[in-house]
């Protein structure tokens, strides 16, 4: 009798769900059937079974957090079940040494981490028997019947658990020994908190930092612009001064000068430029790319999307969520009409049928067997479902991908892009942008976004004359960098290789993906949120003082660059591949964790942070911290408290006392200093950063007594 092990109950149940079977306590029977004729056994981790021993599992010494303890190098690695599923082990144990069972089947998710999980857990539970893979790449009834029929062999995945186990180990020594580093020799600089640093967390973070530091380095400057509505034959139309190239006028005086010097003269197109663009629709989803989307479109964090595709995946209506390929097979291709045929009857896609392109076949933009390693990208299968019994979210992604594979089999779509000179009175010249959709092709599945349109221009010939209806400055002033969304910061992940000066490492990291896999992205930044390194408000992404204080002590060192990511990936790659020794890496990840301690130990005193960094940092662990007061009430006779991510009165709970102040206002900390200012002199120093519309300004923050609030007290004013 065969024994198959799949990653999660529903993925199980699923499995066994085109056979007769019997439901047991954490297992269930597949009853004779032509492809099992003794019958067979199901059972399920639920993820992560087993896990890495902590460091007192080795050495009890290794328990107290000592930097005379490091470096922590196990000589041999230890899995132990985890305390919360030990029942779900004990199952699936009991079934591994049933008599019965002849041969094992290892259905964890077809991918790098469901090779370690469900090994990890035969190894521990001492498993004997051989063992078979299935690898499928979708849950429907076809594909789970052709899985079992065509099993893989064990030698065919033990390379990629290699990789997986080494990656592991790697991570663990790099995050017990970093971790306990950095935030002993921070509690020495007065920052009493647990600082976790990681292999790809911390890169990721200090690109992160990096932004956040552009923008606090930031210097804005006022800037002038003159705008002029034309009329011309009956048409009117809007330009932008223009001089050799540059729109903005050196000052506002002459700006104030060339809108003096238009107003009712007259004026002549003088230049009408067309350009044709055409625009391939997009290539399929892959995990990273969808996560994307998803944030843009919807505001969805790139975990709940996952979510979302993996209960998706598991009834059955998508292929494999966690692919990192925008390809599929030839044999996947010939599936496509197939799908389409019943995608056409869902009420919301029914009007794009039929469809412009009959297949796909021969396309290498959507199919090329080259670019496909484990997994295609991520298309609907031929399960489709009822679509009003997903929930709202399911109904957005599924829809989401359902339109991109009715994208891939429209026309391009076609835009006119027009420039037009307009010269006023023969000395100012104005240049109007617009653009024309000649052909909507695929556009008509997938919409072009709102703020994404561009003004539409009458149609204007060269030499047609007007006049000046009106001209007018617009001041702006130059805007920082951007923060990043959730979303970009996974395309940030995935492209950090960009952040390389050195080509031939930016190749490698390219090839391996970036920093983390389609699998974990979502759990970094999860994870980054957690431990108070980020702060997400409104989809935009904030490094906290926390984060800064530990990229500043890290600095130069390779750990917080996406180089080493670089060179690690590679070698697990080869790992993967059968070329490289899991041995050696370990002895590499070694050296590199000694060299850490001892630089980091010897640079210690070399250490500087940001002042506004140490009178904002507020750890969560640190209680005294929080309850310690920073000022008198201006309401009452309490005291101002840290509540975390406000000040508030400790009277709030006695008297009901609604003082309090935000940490931050219009995207701008407000730091203790200056809390502690307001609450004794009754405002602030001038602070400078608030940003409010897109316009970054500069003031100070008073207390007013008569409305009980704080107001901006601006320059002019002081």
């Amino acid at each position: 009798m065969k024994l198959i092990i799949a990653e999660k109950p529903d993925q199980g149940l699923t499995l066994a769900s085109i056979f007769k079977m019997k439901k047991h306590q954490g297992f269930v029977e597949i009853l004779p059937a032509d492809l099992f004729p003794e019958g067979a056994l199901v059972t399920w981790a639920v993820g992560h079974l087993c896990q890495l021993s902590a460091p007192e599992k080795y050495h009890s010494s290794w328990k107290k957090w000592s930097l005379t303890n490091l470096p922590i190098i196990p000589e041999q690695f230890q899995y132990e079940v985890t305390k919360d599923k030990a029942k779900q082990f004990n199952v699936i144990k009991k079934l591994v040494q049933d008599k019965r069972v002849t041969e094992i089947i290892h259905a964890g998710d077809a991918g790098r981490e469901g090779e370690l999980i469900i090994r990890n857990v035969l190894r521990v539970a001492g498993a004997k028997q051989p063992m078979k893979r299935l690898w499928i790449s979708s849950l429907t009834p076809k594909s789970i019947r052709e899985g079992f029929t065509s099993l893989r062999s064990e030698s065919d995945t033990r390379n990629l658990y290699y990789e997986a186990y080494t990656r592991a180990c790697a991570d663990w020594v790099v995050g017990m020994n970093a971790s306990r580093l950095y935030s002993l020799l921070l509690k020495e600089k007065g920052f009493s908190d647990v600082f976790s640093v990681g292999r790809v967390q911390t890169p990721t973070l200090a690109l992160i930092v990096k932004r956040e530091k552009e923008i606090e380095r930031f210097v804005s400057e006022p800037f002038w612009e003159v705008t002029a509505e034309f009329h011309v034959n009956g048409k009117t139309y809007q330009g932008k001064w223009d001089k050799d190239g540059e729109s903005r006028a050196e000052s506002k005086e002459l700006a104030e000068k060339i809108a003096a010097f238009c107003k009712g003269k007259n004026a002549e197109i003088t230049e009408v430029k067309k350009e044709k663009k055409e625009y391939l629709p997009p290539m399929l989803f892959n995990l990273s790319a969808l996560q994307a989307d998803a944030n843009r479109k919807y505001k969805y964090p790139p975990k709940k999307t996952l979510d979302i595709l993996q209960k998706l995946y598991q009834k059955g209506y998508v292929s494999y969520p966690r692919s990192d390929s925008r390809h599929v097979t030839a044999g996947e291709a010939e599936m496509f009409p197939d799908i389409l045929a019943k995608l056409s009857d869902l009420q919301d896609l029914k009007t794009h049928f039929p469809l412009p392109i009959q297949t796909l076949l021969g396309n290498k933009r959507y199919v090329d067997d080259k670019k496909v390693t484990d997994h295609y990208a991520i298309i609907p299968t031929e399960q489709v479902p009822s679509i009003e019994k997903l929930s709202p979210d399911e109904q957005k992604i599924y829809m989401m991908i359902a339109r991109s594979l009715i994208a891939a089999f429209n026309e391009k779509s076609v835009v006119e892009y027009t420039e037009v000179d307009t010269l006023v009175d023969g000395r100012a010249m104005f240049k109007s942008k617009g653009k024309v959709q000649l052909e909507l092709g695929w556009r008509k599945v997938i919409p072009l976004a709102e703020k994404d349109k561009e003004p539409n221009l009458p149609i204007l010939s060269k030499s047609e004359k007007g006049e000046v209806l009106k001209a007018e400055v617009k001041e702006g002033k130059t805007q920082p960098p951007k923060r990043y969304t959730e979303g970009q910061l996974i395309t940030l992940m995935k492209t950090a290789g960009k952040h390389l000066e050195d080509k031939e490492l930016e190749q490698m990291l390219n090839k391996t993906e970036g920093l983390g896999t389609e699998a974990t992205r979502a759990g970094i930044i999860t994870m980054l949120k957690d431990r108070g390194y980020i702060d997400i408000q409104k989809n935009i992404v904030y490094a906290t003082s926390k984060a800064k204080i530990l990229i500043s002590a890290i600095g130069e060192e390779i750990l917080a660059s996406p180089e080493m990511t670089a060179k690690w990936e590679t070698r697990l790659q080869q790992i993967s591949e059968g070329t490289a020794s899991p041995k050696q890496f370990m002895e590499q990840t070694n050296k590199m964790v000694l060299h850490l301690i001892q630089a980091s130990s010897e640079n210690k005193d070399k250490w500087t942070f940001a002042q506004e960094d140490q009178d904002n940092f507020t750890p969560k662990t640190y209680k005294q911290k929080r309850t310690s007061s920073v000022g008198k009430c201006l309401l009452c006779d309490g005291k101002v408290v840290d509540k975390g991510t406000f000040y508030g009165c400790s009277n709030y709970k006695k008297s009901n006392c609604g003082f309090s102040i935000s940490k931050k206002i219009l995207n701008k900390t407000v730091t203790q200093k200056n809390v502690k200012l307001i609450l004794k002199n009754g405002e602030t120093e001038l602070i400078e950063g608030f940003s409010s519309k897109e316009k970054m300004f500069s003031a100070k923050l008073a207390w007013d007594q008569k409305d009980h609030k704080l107001k901006f007290i601006f320059d002019k004013q002081v």
